[in-house]
């Protein structure tokens, strides 16, 4: 048995046992942030493009999602799918003017465009300015689960959450997949071979904002809430730093990136400010001592013990 299906039968579990062991709603938010994590990841470590502004697909299908299902009185499901075919539209407007770039011009222009979004966001009447959209109703999933129901609403955002994942891993592995990592390590050579890599650049950045888009609405679900918060530049250097810790271009990387970024703000809300001290002290210790992130290492050593991870 591969290492990859140990990963999703250990993970499937883990599923299904945190929320009588862990506080579910904590659960649910790591598995918000996995997600999104996950699909930044698809960006960064398997096509080699950083964005500064992956928060604007989290936020904005958040924004969607509650305007969905509060102001339209739309149930969940659909209030999900506007979250994400609004985070993919972006995500195409978005590429289609940032792939034209490369590095950090790239880069800049992600997180320039995602400062519009937070403006446009702080100024539309619908969003609730600094206060947000409150109250967002769960509703009945398909008409009949009740997602007020805290254990309802988890194994449903583990489902998403599964799903979201499946996504990805799949894209992966498929020959999309395999021409991605061919630009990621040499983009004029995978040129030479008659790739047309601008149009595979922008198909990833799609997927990935749809799936970061998936990630938003269903936290906003969760906590019945869409705010600012999420569509904040600060929201798109946590997303990186989850990635980075777990792992870049590794699939359960950026899982454990954000179980570890995520459990640390909430264990530690108590130390006040001394928590961003924590968290970046954790981060240089792991990028001085784990270069490949921590999922990263430990494939590196399973590898030198002969094992195949």
């Amino acid at each position: 048995m591969k290492g990859k299906h140990i990963g999703w039968i250990v993970l499937l579990l883990l599923g299904l046992i945190a929320p009588f062991v862990v506080y579910p709603v904590l659960v649910m938010k790591i598995l918000c942030f996995a997600l999104f994590a996950c699909a930044f990841n698809l960006l960064l470590g398997y096509t080699g493009l950083l964005s500064f502004g992956h928060a604007a697909f989290l936020g904005s299908a958040g924004y969607l999602c509650a305007y969905t299902v509060q102001g339209l009185g739309m149930p969940p499901e659909l209030g999900l799918l506007a979250g994400t075919a609004g985070a993919a539209v972006l995500g195409f407007i978005f590429g289609s003017l940032a792939i034209r770039r490369a590095g950090i011009y790239f880069a800049m222009i992600t997180l320039a465009l995602a400062q519009l979004v937070y403006f446009l966001a702080l100024q539309f009447p619908f969003t609730g300015g600094e206060d947000g959209m409150q109250g967002i109703p769960r509703g009945h999933l398909l008409g009949f689960l009740d997602l007020s129901d805290t254990m309802n609403m988890y194994f449903f955002v583990l489902a998403v959450f599964l799903f979201g994942f499946w996504v990805i891993d799949r894209a992966i592995d498929s020959p999309f997949g395999q021409v991605l990592k061919a630009i990621r390590e040499n983009e004029p050579r995978a040129i030479s071979l008659g790739y047309d890599v601008d149009r595979y650049k922008l198909l990833a950045f799609v997927l990935s904002a749809a799936l970061a888009g998936l990630a938003g609405a269903t936290k906003t679900l969760v906590f019945q809430l869409a705010s600012l918060t999420d569509v904040h530049w600060h929201m798109s250097g946590e997303v990186v730093l989850m990635t980075l810790l777990g792992g870049v271009g590794t699939v359960f990387g950026p899982i454990v990136g954000a179980t570890v970024l995520v459990s640390l703000q909430n264990y530690g809300a108590e130390l006040g400010q001394w928590v961003t001290v924590l968290t970046g002290a954790i981060f240089v210790v792991c990028v001085l001592a784990f270069r490949r992130g921590i999922v990263g290492e430990v494939a590196l050593l399973l590898k030198r013990s002969g094992i195949r991870p």
